[in-house]
């Protein structure tokens, strides 16, 4: 024994020394789309600092991430059915599989087990092992699918823009169950699912009005909520489709963007009956609430894209107006909210904001930057 480990000791110095590799804890970290170079870049929230740009991820002109409950892997949702999985740790590509055509983001497990991808072609949703990228269930709709959201319980939530329907998927057992509801309204064209759980909320675009499920119900029903809101009395022209994931639920009322109007609409948390708008800069896009809920920060469509202003949620008044640039496309505030990192496209740059100042304080440079998303998402519900 002593031979071998003498043996085992002048080998080891007879061999270069490896490498050292800096290694990141994940939690203060996050990911950003660069939409134009199918690339994203690993950033470090406390260094305002990129870490790594990752190639390879295909076409991200509509690109979303969703992470590992332990936040080390990163799944990265392309326009193109790519579907990749990017180590965070080592900051590199740990697997791709190209799914489907045409794909509209996707959403993980309450567990982490499994990724869900929405498709708009061939349509449907496909469900993955998260470890392996292999395929697990694909559930064909013929029609497109929109909102995928994860649901406690090992579910999955989506519904078709062609048909109405939404289905509620439950993966907990060897054999999926899908419940199926019809009735939901013409045309939804985004949904979300509040942060307990309880409410998937789909909002239409084929007529006024929206649709919600109570998802803690054992039959759920479709119930119709706001009749008269969407596009408005008469047609308006929509520049840009508001993303339902940027309600903000700010105390005890949801803040959001008003389909074709320059306004946000306040709804009340629990009765889910209107409570009163706000005038705005132009068509929102998302209205996000900082953590604690005191403030909502708003960005706009073409050609008001070079807006952010930020509106108090219990009196609903604009405080403050920033113009950080042309083509403002995503906010995402720190897990506990005393920064928020804008993406400004069309400059090339995220954009670091004080909550409490409203000052910029720092700048990131990024090619064409979009969708911001840090890793406090991993350990909330339908993020």
């Amino acid at each position: 024994m002593r031979l071998m480990s003498f043996l085992s000791l002048l080998l080891s110095l007879a061999l270069p020394a490896k490498a050292e590799v800096e290694v990141h804890a994940t939690g203060d970290l996050g990911v950003v789309i660069e939409r134009t170079t199918g690339s994203v870049l690993i950033v470090d929230q406390s260094d305002m600092d990129v870490l790594a740009r990752v190639e390879g991820f295909g076409d991200l002109s509509h690109a979303s991430a969703v992470f590992s409950p332990d936040a080390r892997f990163a799944y990265i949702f392309g326009r193109d059915g790519g579907l990749t999985k990017l180590d965070l740790v080592t900051q590199s590509i740990a697997g791709r599989v190209m799914q489907a055509g045409n794909s509209i983001g996707g959403a993980i497990s309450d567990d982490g087990r499994l990724v869900a991808v929405s498709n708009y072609e061939p349509g449907g949703v496909r469900v993955f092992d998260a470890q392996t990228l292999d395929l697990v269930a694909d559930f064909p709709t013929q029609s497109k699918t929109i909102g995928l959201v994860d649901a406690p319980g090992g579910r999955f939530v989506f519904s078709m823009w062609d048909t109405g329907e939404t289905w509620i998927v439950d993966m907990s057992d060897a054999t999926p169950d899908v419940t199926k509801v019809s009735g939901m309204g013409a045309n939804p064209y985004d949904a979300l699912i509040t942060g307990d759980g309880r409410r998937y909320i789909v909002g239409l675009f084929g007529e006024d009005g929206m649709s919600t499920l109570d998802l803690w119900s054992d039959a759920p029903v479709a119930q119709r909520i706001l009749p008269g809101y969407g596009r408005g009395e008469e047609p308006l022209p929509v520049y840009k489709m508001p993303h339902l994931e940027g309600w903000a639920l700010a105390g005890d009322r949801f803040a959001l963007p008003a389909v074709g109007r320059h306004e946000l609409l306040w709804l009340d948390a629990q009765k889910l009956t209107e409570l009163g708008r706000t005038k705005t800069h132009g068509q929102p896009v998302f209205a996000v609430a900082r953590p604690d809920g005191r403030h909502v920060w708003v960005n706009y469509a073409h050609p008001h894209n070079d807006t952010v202003q930020v509106i108090e949620a219990a009196s609903g008044e604009v405080l403050h107006t920033l113009k950080p640039g042309p083509a403002v496309l995503h906010m995402e505030f720190t897990a506990r909210g005393h920064q928020v990192w804008v993406s400004v496209r069309d400059a090339n740059r995220i954009d670091i904001y004080d909550t409490q100042t409203f000052e910029k304080i720092g700048e990131v440079p990024a090619e064409t930057p979009s969708g911001i998303f840090f890793t406090a998402r991993a350990h909330r519900i339908g993020l």
